[in-house]
């Protein structure tokens, strides 16, 4: 017979539409987390996405291919981020060390030029929420295909091209007419570039070696899927809290200035031991995918909740946020229920 020939041929173009589609929903849902469900783009100024889709869509799915293509996990995706955040906020926009973007000069100590509790606030924002959470999304949402790669080496080749292009658009858009005057040093450029290329080497070449090496097994007992969840909203809310100025503040936890290295001693604190617990967690031997968006959904929820107190200004976009907060509630609800209702596979961390 003819069809046995033809099943590996049809499954194949199959599964390459699969993941045409996971690199898709990647491309989208990038920009979506990270700007969209935190009001930092207004309801109003939605248009203004189309400007960041080059450089958070191509950038993380160039990213998420990378970490993938060399046996990386979630330890590579953050500094992988930490590399994106060090790009988008170093030599895109400069608001690393412009004394003027943002005001962000003003929320506290500017050692070497650095904007450093903006820095505090931004880097680990863009692992975390840029990259890691949206890569969890998709894959959660694709479990089928796992972690392979989802591009073929052209795909791989435009996506990069992309990703530089929506730097250079970010970089002749946002600084000009927000910034205007100010340009970054090549000496700081160099030093930013070289700490974004040590990121990617230690995630790509350092870290997959290591892969691995720690007992299957080892962690603690994990949590209920409510308890997970509360978890990681109250560590994300509080962490966004201790560093961003909002509510009418100038500084961080609205402290004076001088005393902004107590916040940020606290974020660190912070964002440690949410991170240890999670690593922890997801060691154990219950850990499932079901524990892996709860974890996800704490995060985004305290996000948008976050972003209702210190983002939206106009009636409007407060609305707006609301909404988009209550839709990603309900499509996180609904990826919940199809991996409740589909094989309950452990997956790590």
């Amino acid at each position: 017979m003819v069809l046995p020939r033809n099943r590996p041929l049809r499954a194949g173009r199959a599964q390459r539409r699969r993941q045409r589609r996971a690199a898709l929903a990647l491309v989208l849902l990038a920009p979506a987390v990270a700007e969209l469900t935190l009001g930092s783009i207004p309801v109003r100024m939605l248009w203004l996405v189309v400007l960041y889709v080059p450089i958070y869509g191509a950038g993380v799915l160039l990213i998420r291919e990378a970490v993938r293509r060399t046996g990386g996990g979630t330890g590579a995706l953050l500094l992988m981020g930490l590399a994106y955040g060090l790009v988008e906020e170093g030599l895109a926009l400069q608001s690393l060390t412009s004394p003027h973007l943002y005001g962000a000069a003003g929320w506290g100590p500017r050692p070497w030029g650095i904007n450093v509790p903006y820095a505090e606030l931004n880097l680990p924002y863009h692992a975390v929420f840029s990259v890691l959470l949206p890569v969890a999304l998709v894959e959660l949402m694709f479990r089928d295909l796992g972690r392979t790669p989802y591009l073929r080496r052209a795909g791989l080749v435009g996506t990069a091209a992309a990703a530089l292009l929506g730097v250079g658009l970010l970089r002749v858009s946002v600084p000009p007419s927000e910034d205007p005057g100010y340009l970054l040093s090549g000496r700081a450029a160099g030093v930013i570039l070289g700490l974004a290329a040590a990121a990617a080497v230690a995630a790509l070449a350092v870290l997959p070696r290591r892969a691995g090496r720690g007992p299957a097994g080892a962690g603690g007992p994990v949590p209920g899927l409510f308890r997970l969840g509360a978890v990681s909203a109250v560590a994300a809310f509080a962490f966004l809290a201790l560093l961003f100025p909002f509510a009418g503040a100038h500084h961080p936890a609205f402290l004076p200035r001088a005393w902004a290295p107590l916040p940020m001693a606290a974020a660190a604190a912070v964002a440690g031991a949410a991170a240890w617990a999670l690593r922890r967690w997801g060691a154990a031997d219950g850990w499932t995918p079901r524990h892996r968006l709860a974890a996800v959904t704490g995060a985004l929820v305290a996000h948008t909740a976050f972003g209702l107190v210190s983002h939206t200004r106009h009636p409007l976009d407060t609305a707006g946020l609301a909404v988009i907060g209550a839709a990603m509630v309900l499509l996180l609800h609904r990826l919940d229920h199809r991996l409740a209702t589909g094989p309950e596979v452990s997956q790590g961390l």
